[in-house]
């Protein structure tokens, strides 16, 4: 008996396991004719009474949504979704309460709606859809779009919101083709708003999680970029400009047919030319200041090795037989000296 029992429920369980994906593939449909129906032999997650209930609100919110009497398709779509969280019906309502926000306008609101989807209901139908939306509604923000209140007050614009946004979309979904794209506009976001050092970081976050993006030449670019805004100039600590040239010389090898090659050799240029004029600088203190020919040769010779073939490598040359002068020209002043101490 115990054997029978054990191959009947062999049997039963790949029936079980279709039963389930048809669950799955389970869709809801709306015609005006016939109202909202369930395709797919789902459950409503509903019962009795409480399906019929559910249903008609169904069909009165999307009737009225029809007819553009939005407040009316809100009001009960919101029921649906205090009502029957569980039910099929839930995450349609959300959707289509988040699409009326978006129409008004209503952006906040809006996005408010599809993250509670995509929390609540992340295997929903509309996950695609709702990341489109939510990126939709952060660029807009980002361009200085106006959140409507009530349907009809602008309020200010907003790019903090904007950047938040961004940054959650990649949370939802990292793998969704949005992702870069929400990163590379965040990055930007952050550089309108004088965020440079979380817009490095971001940006950095962009070339290592998606380096096979088509965005990827364009992060490497802004990096260097943003590296070589925080360059304060020659008397300043070069770290900033060593990772500019790092990020332009990954560009200048990893994407050599790009376009925008020859923006990438000029930052080169002048972060390269940056380091070696600061040498030159720290040459000229010890130069100048404390008579250390020593170590001034040492800072100009590296002057020259930073960029051979550069007007700043030229300055270093001079200033080493500016140098070699008057290391010539003190001993032997100092031979001199030594000689008539001796006659005296």
């Amino acid at each position: 008996m115990s054997s029978l029992f054990a191959a009947s429920r062999l049997l039963l369980f790949p029936i079980a396991l279709g039963l389930l994906a048809a669950i799955a593939r389970a869709d809801l449909v709306w015609s005006r004719d016939t109202g909202w129906r369930i395709e797919g032999g789902a459950l409503s997650g509903l019962t009795g009474s409480g399906g019929q209930d559910a249903i008609n609100l169904m069909n009165k919110a999307r009737l009225a949504e029809e007819n553009r009497h939005t407040g009316a398709a809100l009001t009960a779509y919101e029921k649906v979704t205090k009502k029957y969280p569980t039910s099929i019906y839930a995450p349609e309502a959300l959707f289509h309460t988040a699409k009326m926000r978006f129409a008004a306008k209503q952006y906040y609101k809006a996005f408010e709606a599809y993250q509670e989807i995509i929390g609540r209901y992340p295997n929903t139908r509309h996950f695609n859809e709702v990341i489109a939306a939510e990126y939709s509604i952060a660029s807009r923000l980002l361009d200085g779009s106006r959140n409507y209140y009530f349907g009809w007050m602008p309020g200010f614009t907003n790019r903090e919101k904007a950047v938040s946004y961004l940054a959650t979309i990649v949370s939802n979904a990292p793998y969704n083709d949005y992702a870069p794209l929400a990163l590379m506009d965040c990055a930007e976001g952050l550089i309108y708003l004088g965020d440079t050092e979380e817009a490095i970081d971001t940006l950095d976050r962009m070339i290592n999680n998606y380096p096979q993006s088509v965005l990827a030449p364009e992060a490497y670019l802004r990096l260097a970029g943003q590296h070589a805004f925080l360059v304060e100039g020659p008397y300043y600590d070069q770290a900033e400009t060593k990772l500019a040239v790092t990020y332009d010389e990954d560009f200048m090898i990893l994407f050599p047919s790009d376009p925008k090659i020859g923006t990438a050799a000029k930052g080169l240029d002048d972060m390269k030319k940056m380091l070696a004029l600061s040498k030159i600088r720290i040459g000229d203190f010890y130069f100048y200041k404390r008579s250390n020919y020593t170590a001034a040769r040492v800072f100009y010779n590296e002057a020259i090795t930073s960029y051979p073939d550069s007007d700043i490598a030229k300055q270093a040359r001079l200033r080493l037989d500016e140098l070699g002068a008057k290391a010539n020209a003190t001993s032997n002043a100092g031979e001199v000296k030594k000689k008539h101490f001796l006659v005296f």
